[in-house]
């Protein structure tokens, strides 16, 4: 009798195997690279916004956004003058390392120091597939509430660093951000968790300088 194969893992295996090569030509370069996952409309472009501003003049940035359809999001971050690709899923619910390998050859970017993928909304589908990335962030608005990280474990437990959005609106809701931050914390002891509010500006700064640390320490790396 054949082996039956599991057509999931089967297409698993080959994501691995693309992101494996997308991993090692990111590191040859040198360059730092984000998978960023969270539900739609949490603030995932407009906190890449307001850390363009602020890196822009210190760092080569790109992005490499995934959407269902149109260019906007690329489009915002283009206006602010990094180079950024749309990729457009038609339905599907998350990017895979063959889509981002496709991108990088049709954008050919300048030489980057970090990469950000800002990936289709949804907390589910984008938690399975690795892109190469570095890490995973995941992002959780004040407006989504405080249950987010236990009712979808997954994503919270594989990101590295988890940034609540919009915590300006923290006074006129009932998020309760030390649940949130237990709750994180029992599914990823070792993770970071930073508040934030592009509007203001709170946490933006220690956001960039994470990702400026985490960036030398890849440089720092043997080869």
């Amino acid at each position: 009798m054949s082996e039956t194969i599991d057509p999931r893992q089967k297409i698993l295996a080959a994501n691995a195997a693309a992101a494996a090569a997308l991993r090692s030509s990111f590191a040859a370069a040198g360059t730092l690279v984000l998978n960023l996952i969270s539900s739609p409309g949490s603030g995932k472009t407009t906190l890449l916004e307001a850390t363009t501003r602020r890196l822009v003049q210190r760092l080569r940035l790109g992005c490499i956004e995934g959407d269902i359809a149109t260019e906007r999001d690329a489009d915002r971050l283009r206006a602010l003058g990094i180079p950024a690709y749309q990729i457009l899923t038609g339905g599907a619910c998350h990017l895979d390392a063959r889509q981002v390998h496709r991108a990088l050859d049709e954008a050919v970017f300048p030489p980057l120091d970090v990469l950000f993928i800002e990936n289709v909304g949804n907390l589910i589908c984008p938690t399975s597939y690795d892109l190469g990335e570095d890490f995973k962030v995941a992002l959780l608005s004040v407006a989504e509430g405080d249950d987010k990280p236990f009712k979808y474990p997954a994503i919270f437990a594989r990101a590295e660093v988890t940034v609540i959005t919009k915590s300006d609106l923290l006074p006129y809701t009932s998020f309760d951000l030390d649940a949130v931050r237990r709750q994180v914390t029992t599914l990823n002891p070792d993770g970071v968790l930073l508040a934030t509010s592009s509007r203001t500006g709170e946490g933006v700064d220690a956001w960039c300088q994470l990702l400026a640390d985490r960036l030398a320490g890849k440089r720092r790396q043997p080869a």
